[in-house]
């Protein structure tokens, strides 16, 4: 893509930066409990990241998304 747009970065440092700390703390869900466990942390991290990647405050965010869902008392 970077080829076809000169705004695009040639390198994906500022992603894999964003995921250091999930990587970094990997260890510690070992213990998610089961393989949905581990699942549902991915979701989460997912929405906390993306969150902040566009600026927007993590816990609003969250709390917006899971109020749009089908089912939701929010």
């Amino acid at each position: 893509q970077y080829l076809e747009d000169g705004h695009c970065s040639i390198s994906n440092s500022l992603a894999e930066n964003c995921i250091r700390p999930f990587v970094i703390g990997r260890k510690n869900w070992l213990f998610a409990g089961s393989p949905k466990g581990a699942s549902a942390s991915a979701g989460i991290y997912t929405l906390v990241e993306t969150a902040k990647a566009n600026g927007l405050a993590p816990m609003k965010y969250i709390k917006y998304i899971l109020s749009d869902m089908p089912g939701s008392a929010f």
